[in-house]
């Protein structure tokens, strides 16, 4: 053959097959059209607008000037941020979560990959709930897991969860149920009863529970934090916590996050940490030890930030008969909703965008159940919200 003359594609046919079929539904179509017009107020990315306080930045400069610039020999984490991270979860879930069941990785989507990697391979599958975030789903293709799909229901204007349903999608290759709770992107939380039964039934079956904490703090309920597998997991139950410091401390590109496991995986852990990335930064481990250490008040701000904008984002948008909108989101940062009488969301989106220079994620990228609906980021500055919600309303009307 000659080799002048191959197709571009010619090496991609002999990469894994999951490679291959790897396929990532985003906002690029959009973005370019939204280039193209100008004066586009961006509302599609799961991130809010606060830049990283000064305490952290200032903490990670220090570790900089301080020379902290070589390899952390423990791949579980610098010492003193993993200390902080056991006391901050013990404190935060009442319960004692030693140092050595959590591991440092660089980013939440790592610590996701992490747990994938321990659980799921070839021949297997993961089931997980949907509306979810699309990475969710790519991560268990990529390991080589078949992704099983459980649907919300929604009912009587609300997401719920029907626990026989769930249940039913499990068989001999399942090898975990992955959640996210509170939601990306419906704000949905499960209940502390609905956690504990998908433990029992994880408990009785072999299946590991996954559970996706990164919007953990970002709750509205009376509580500091909303539900947690780790507060009612024993240390060596199948169970999984997965969590970051992008949302509630402002540090999405900062890539550091952790995941909770039990005690007798550490060595493997701390293996496959030492195979896949060698471990996260130093400085950045230094800003993310003052941001659990001393960031209650920043947890605070980011929490009031997303409750006060969508607050009123459903104000506004109540108002506009085309819209539908779902019971206020338990936590989270996005309002979800609906334009019935446009049920592709990404023709919606593009519709939005051209009339009033708004950009939304489109439901499609979460799953079949939310095809009609469009996610709406409301961790944002009030007056940019108000500029924002103002042209939809004027738009859609």
């Amino acid at each position: 053959m000659d080799r002048r003359n191959a197709r571009s594609d010619d090496a991609l046919r002999h990469a894994r097959p999951q490679i291959q079929d790897l396929s990532t539904e985003n906002i690029a179509e959009l973005a370019v059209r939204a280039r193209e017009l100008g004066d586009v107020i961006p509302l599609w990315y799961g991130e809010g607008d606060l830049v990283t306080p000064p305490f952290v930045r200032d903490a990670a400069k220090a570790a900089l000037d301080a020379g902290m610039t070589f390899y952390i020999p423990d791949m579980h984490g610098h010492p003193p941020l993993s200390e902080a991270i056991s006391a901050y979860q013990s404190e935060l879930h009442g319960r004692p979560i030693e140092r050595r069941r959590s591991t440092v990785a660089p980013g939440g989507m790592h610590a996701l990959l992490l747990a994938f990697q321990l659980v799921a391979d070839m021949g297997t599958n993961v089931v997980y709930v949907e509306p979810q975030w699309p990475n969710i789903r790519n991560l268990i293709h990529l390991v080589g897991a078949e992704p099983r799909a459980v649907a919300l229901d929604f009912v009587d204007n609300d997401w719920k969860l029907d626990l026989d349903r769930l249940f039913d999608a499990c068989d001999a290759r399942t090898r975990a149920i992955v959640f996210s709770s509170p939601s990306n992107p419906t704000g949905w939380v499960m209940s502390i009863e609905e956690m504990q039964a998908v433990l029992d039934f994880g408990r009785e079956r072999g299946i590991w529970i996954v559970s996706d904490e990164v919007y953990n703090r970002l709750w509205f309920g009376p509580e500091r934090a909303a539900p947690s597998i780790l507060s009612i997991a024993d240390p060596e139950d199948l169970a999984l916590s997965v969590n970051s410091f992008s949302k509630a401390w402002a540090m999405t590109g900062w890539r550091c996050g952790w995941l909770t496991h039990p005690l007798s995986v550490a060595p493997q852990m701390a293996q496959m940490t030492q195979l896949m990335s060698s471990g996260t930064s130093g400085p950045i481990q230094a800003g993310a030890h003052a941001a659990i250490t001393k960031g209650e008040d920043l947890v605070a701000t980011m929490r009031e930030r997303c409750r006060s904008g969508i607050d009123l984002g459903y104000e506004r948008l109540a108002r506009v008969s085309r819209i539908r909108l779902p019971e206020k989101p338990r936590g989270g940062m996005y309002i979800f909703f609906a334009l019935p009488d446009t049920p592709n969301s990404r023709e919606a989106c593009m519709g939005v965008l051209e009339a009033s220079r708004v950009g939304l994620a489109p439901g499609s990228m979460f799953g079949a159940p939310s095809s009609s609906f469009l996610r709406m980021c409301m961790c944002r500055d009030p007056a940019q919200l108000t500029l924002a919600l103002d042209r939809m309303a004027a738009a859609l009307a």
